[in-house]
């Protein structure tokens, strides 16, 4: 039987809100129960440095790009909305999540947008937009993929189909679009939307209480919620959230062709949980939308539950790159079965580490809001883990080439890549499964939103590199900083205050984990504040305009150990340098050495060199390695004497820069020999 979908209330076609220009990314401005409150969308720029690169590449490149792949035949996710607005003939093209990694694309023109004030941009986001109007049906409802099933599928019929995956990203993309542009051509579309989704999950029946499983919805409910002030899309979010868990996992005919259980977080009620499980993608959209919704409500339970949920992630299951999601097929410890996904505590495969590009940016997406509601660095250290390693490493150098998963070591002849769907041995112009490349490409366009945050009655300097903050504190006075710093290729920082209020105020300054004996200055003398990795050291003071803030962190390399329970990296070491993770690559080893015969002196220095030439300019570290010379058999097992090691020079590169000098071996954990 074909589920039927209610109408919805298209009536809200006005909102009764004001544009206000400078919104935040994540718009907790008004959220009661926040620590630490988003600055405002183009409050920071850019100026000099890693981040500023980085950005230009996206603005110059990635952006473009994309949009030309996603507007042609090759994305096709722009055809399929024209052909579902009836503006030309043609068949759906490509997964039904097509829709929401469009958006994506849309969200991250957006915040381009508010950098460069691009008239050409916002022409081509008004007409897309126009079109996706014309495609969205009377009452509300869009998803391209069921519009042109020919009236084979019915709307919400199955949750394979993604319709919540889509409509979260549609609302989140026209939140951002109407915080930048003042227009509300993208909003009316995700309000009407949205009220169709509402008419129809809010009532309590029971085909659709297990339906939200990939739920990207949740966030993009609050912040359709706080766009437009509408209460009753906070409370279809929670209802989605207080749903889980507790209505079985046998299969019905909504959920029949996608598993069931732990892989969707499905099997242990949310506040209940300990263990992150389950596809690891899913598993953070939700988590960070509940952290969305306790941002709200205050529900101390739910702040609980995912404190809980953050420490086991990143204490027990993250890889020392940020990246999370160990295998591509397993089972959890319930012994379900689950897919690209969390496994074990403290199980973590290097070669066939899974690690997809959308999963481990879902790890900052979760950990931001955390820092939001708690107000802690911690947080801030395992998103600056994954912008500078695990994501990054999701694209190449030029911005045209992505991966999909990101595992810590890769051997020639090892894996055949031909059996598999995601994983490639190098990066591709175009991933069928394209929603990893808009998820990064929006990251790194929204990334100085994140740089900074607002506190009570100061500000907290979160992620570091050369920018200019032009913003308005909670109190609404007016305050400029200036930020000079080489980061993270050199740790230290310059903070100038360009302009401020005259009253005392807080500057919280993000001291990283691994940035033991750190110093903080004011005007050139020590400015008298605890300095303690892994927390904000906080300067409290009255301020004025030409006042200077220098943070020196040490940037020493950094051998480091996983725990005894990682048993795939027992007696082998990272490199790590500040926030960078480095690997080692076949291309700077002597011709036909493995990676698996280069190990680690102990006992050598680092020599640690800025090289502008390389791989779009890094900092490289290079050591007197130990090279494995004896030869080895075919043999699974095999008696061995002592092993014949050569000394030779080995420089090691950052992780996120691997793969961009062709088809390469890699490891980022090697044996050490200590004598």
């Amino acid at each position: 039987m074909k589920i039927k979908y209610g109408l919805a209330a298209v009536g809200m076609l006005f909102l009764n809100v004001s544009f206000a220009q400078n919104k935040g990314i994540v718009d907790n401005t008004n959220s009661p129960n926040v620590k630490l409150k988003s600055i405002n969308i183009g409050d920071c720029h850019w100026t000099k440095g890693f981040w500023a690169d980085k950005f230009k590449i996206c603005e110059d490149k990635m952006l473009p790009y994309m949009g030309e792949v996603l507007m042609g035949d090759v994305g096709h996710g722009y055809n399929n909305f024209k052909y579902a607005a009836g503006l030309e003939k043609g068949k759906h093209k490509g997964f039904a999540w097509h829709d929401g990694d469009f958006y994506k694309w849309m969200e991250a023109s957006s915040y381009v947008y508010a950098q460069n004030k691009d008239p050409k941009i916002l022409k081509q986001l008004d007409d897309i937009i126009a079109v996706i109007a014309k495609a969205q049906l009377p009452n509300g409802y869009l998803q391209t993929t069921i519009q042109l099933s020919g009236n084979k599928i019915d709307p919400f019929e199955n949750r394979k189909y993604h319709e919540m995956y889509n409509s979260g990203h549609l609302y989140t993309s026209a939140c951002i679009h109407y915080r930048v542009t003042g227009k509300k051509n993208f909003l009316d579309i995700a309000v009407k939307h949205a009220d169709n989704l509402y008419s129809v999950f809010f009532q309590d029946t029971k085909q659709y209480a297990r339906f939200g499983f990939n739920q990207t919805q949740i966030m993009g409910l609050v912040e359709l919620y706080r766009t437009t002030k509408d209460k009753k899309y906070l409370a279809l979010a929670e209802k989605f959230i207080n749903r889980r868990g507790h209505n079985g996992i046998e299969e019905n005919s909504t959920t029949k062709g996608y598993p069931v259980g732990d892989m969707v977080q499905e099997f242990t009620p949310l506040r209940e949980s300990s263990e992150a499980v389950g596809h690891a993608v899913l598993a953070l959209y939700y988590y960070a939308g509940a952290a969305d919704v306790a941002a709200e409500t205050g529900e101390k339970a739910l702040v609980v539950a995912l404190d809980r949920l953050w420490e086991n992630v990143t204490e027990r299951k993250m890889y020392v790159t940020g990246a999370v999601g160990q295998t591509h097929y397993g089972a959890s410890t319930n012994r379900q079965m689950i897919e690209e996904g969390f496994i074990d505590e403290y199980m973590m495969p290097n070669m066939t580490a899974y690690n997809e590009t959308c999963a481990n940016i879902c790890n900052s997406m979760f950990s931001y809001r955390m820092m939001g509601l708690n107000g802690k660095s911690k947080y801030a250290d395992v998103i600056e883990n994954v912008l500078f390693n695990s994501a990054l490493s999701g694209i190449n150098l030029e911005g045209d080439k992505y991966y999909y998963s990101n595992p810590l070591r890769k051997i020639h002849g090892s894996r055949d890549y031909s059996k598999m769907n995601t994983e490639y041995p190098e990066r591709q112009s175009y991933l069928e499964c394209f929603c990893c490349p808009p998820n990064l490409v929006r990251t790194i366009a929204q990334i100085s939103g994140w740089a900074y945050s607002l506190a009570d009655n100061g500000i907290s300097i979160n992620l570091y590199g050369g920018n200019i903050l032009d913003t308005k504190m909670v109190d609404g006075s007016k305050l400029k900083l200036e930020q000079v710093s080489n980061y993270p290729w050199d740790g230290n920082v310059k903070v100038t205050v360009n302009e401020c209020k005259k009253g005392a105020f807080e500057m919280m300054f993000r001291i990283p984990n691994w940035a033991k004996g750190s110093s903080l200055k004011v005007n050139g003398l020590d400015a008298g504040v605890t300095v303690v990795p892994g927390e904000f050291a906080v300067i409290n003071r009255s301020w004025k305009k030409g006042d200077v803030v220098t943070l020196d962190m040490p940037m020493e390399v950094n051998l480091v150990e996983g725990h005894g329970r990682i048993e795939e990296v027992r007696n082998q070491v990272a490199i790590k340098r500040g926030p960078v993770v480095y690997c080692a690559e076949s291309t700077d080893l002597p011709k036909g050495t493995s990676i698996l015969d280069v190990y680690l002196s102990g006992k050598n220095n680092f020599d640690v060199m800025y090289r502008p030439e390389l791989l779009g300019g890094i900092t490289s570290i290079s050591t007197q390695a130990l090279i494995r010379k004896d030869k080895t058999t075919d043999a699974m097992y095999h008696t061995v004497a002592k092993p014949v090691l050569e000394n030779t020079k080995v420089s090691f590169v950052p992780y996120y820069s691997w793969s961009n000098r062709g088809d390469s071996e890699m490891t980022v954990f090697m044996p050490i020999i200590w004598d």
